[in-house]
Formats: C-alpha cells, sequence, structure tokens
C-alpha cells in the first residue's frame, strides 16, 4: 500500500482517483488547491504524487518549480491536464515529473502510470535507507585490487564506452576530488545540466543498443511512447542517427 497525494480542483476527478486507487488498496489524500497541497506536503512526502497543471490558485507547474527548488522534490509526481500542450508536458518533466496523463484519464494507463511511479520511486529511496557512512580511506590506504566502476560513457558527440576508475582519475583528468568524474560526468556541473547530460546518455545507450527502436526502448525504460518522444525532444537526442550506430 502506498500514501498517494491527489491534487485537483475538480471534486469528481478527486472522488474518481480516490475510488480507483483505494480499491487497489492504496490510502489516498486528496487537495483541491495549490495551497492544500503545499500544506499536506509539509506535513510528509507522499509515495507519489498525481498534481493538476490548470487550477485556480496556482497551477500545478509553478507548484512543481516550487517544490523542486525549496527541495521538496523527493516522490514521484504525475502531472494531468485535459488542456495542456506539448511544451506545457516538456516543461513539466524537465522540471522533475515523471510522467504526463492527459485526461480524460484511462483506467489502465492511470493504473500503469502509478506502478511505475511507485517503482521509480522505491528505486531512488532504496540505496538510501540501505546505505551507512563509513570513513573514506586515504588515495595510500585503497586496495589497489579494488573494483572499477565500469561504464558506458556515450555523449552527444559519440564518446565510445570506457572505464572510469573508483581508485583513480579518469585520463587527462586533474586528481582534485573537485573535478572528479563518474560514468564520464563532472560532479562540478549544476545539478540540472549533470541530470540532463546522464539522462541523454542513458537513451542513447539504449537507443544504440536496441538499434532505433522506439518501442523496445519504451520496453527497456519504462516509459510510455509519447513521453519517451517528448524526452529524447527535449534532450535533443536524434533516434534515426543513433539507430545508424547501433
Amino acid at each position: 500500500m502506498a500514501n498517494i497525494l491527489v491534487v485537483d480542483d475538480e471534486m469528481g476527478i478527486r472522488e474518481l482517483l480516490s475510488e480507483i486507487l483505494g480499491d487497489e488498496g492504496h490510502a489516498v489524500t486528496t487537495a483541491e488547491n495549490a495551497q492544500q497541497a503545499r500544506e499536506l506536503r509539509a506535513q510528509g512526502a507522499p509515495d507519489l504524487v498525481l498534481l493538476d497543471i490548470w487550477m485556480p490558485d496556482t497551477d500545478g507547474v509553478t507548484l512543481l518549480k516550487e517544490w523542486q527548488r525549496d527541495g521538496l522534490l523527493t516522490m514521484p509526481v504525475i502531472m494531468m491536464s485535459g488542456h495542456a500542450t506539448i511544451d506545457t508536458a516538456v516543461e513539466a518533466t524537465r522540471i522533475g515529473a515523471l510522467n504526463f496523463l492527459e485526461k480524460p484519464i484511462a483506467l489502465q494507463k492511470l493504473l500503469k502510470a502509478v506502478q511505475q511511479g511507485l517503482s521509480r520511486g522505491q528505486e531512488v529511496v532504496r540505496p538510501v535507507s540501505m546505505y551507512h557512512p563509513r570513513p573514506v580511506p586515504a588515495p595510500a590506504q585503497v586496495d589497489e585490487h579494488a573494483s572499477t566502476f565500469v561504464a558506458q560513457t556515450y555523449t552527444s558527440s559519440g564518446v565510445s564506452p570506457g572505464i572510469v576508475s573508483a581508485t583513480q582519475p579518469a585520463a587527462g583528468a586533474p586528481g582534485a576530488a573537485s573535478d572528479s568524474l563518474l560514468f564520464g560526468l563532472s560532479f562540478d556541473l549544476p545539478l540540472r545540466e549533470a541530470r540532463d547530460a546522464f539522462e541523454r546518455a542513458y537513451f542513447e545507450h539504449h537507443l544504440i543498443r536496441e538499434g532505433g527502436s522506439m518501442t523496445r526502448v519504451a520496453e527497456k525504460t519504462g516509459l510510455e511512447r509519447t513521453h519517451l518522444y517528448r524526452k529524447l525532444k527535449q534532450l535533443g537526442v536524434e533516434p534515426n542517427k543513433l539507430s545508424k550506430k547501433g
């Protein structure tokens, strides 16, 4: 059972989603506007949020930006709208929304999106709950046989797969900790740029492996085809060019 917050100014939508998700065994809390959603979020993070875009006081995209800015976007958020444009959906996913559902929402699409959202939330939380801080050894104390991180470091320019060591800097990289690289990405990048770079490499990797097949990539990444197309367009990834590499 998961704790799900439904934010929508339409009573009928709130009641319908509450009934459907309640029948699936989830505990559902509702808010009719952004202010109520803020108050409920302040009481603790739900496992998932279904957030309407068009609301009278503050629209869902603005609320999403607030949560992202204040470090409160720690749960998966699925946006909902019957009037949003593609640009609005792309903007929401760029900020941090996991998915976008168009109203009227089909039952199977709703349940699939909710399941994907809850699974994604568990993937994010699990490493944190299992992590136990321990002292980091100085370079001289590191076991020379320590295993390395193997990372396929694809970039938009077509960098070939490479290996980044956990015990030493990548070739040509300064040894200072501030310039450390992981999966070919610098930790000095702003969070949004680092996330976009990782997502770009992630999708390029799968597109190359699947020969550019959007259907298989959608299955591998757990995204609906429509959301996948929007994500690739947002990241500037061109499937046709990558399929030729595969």
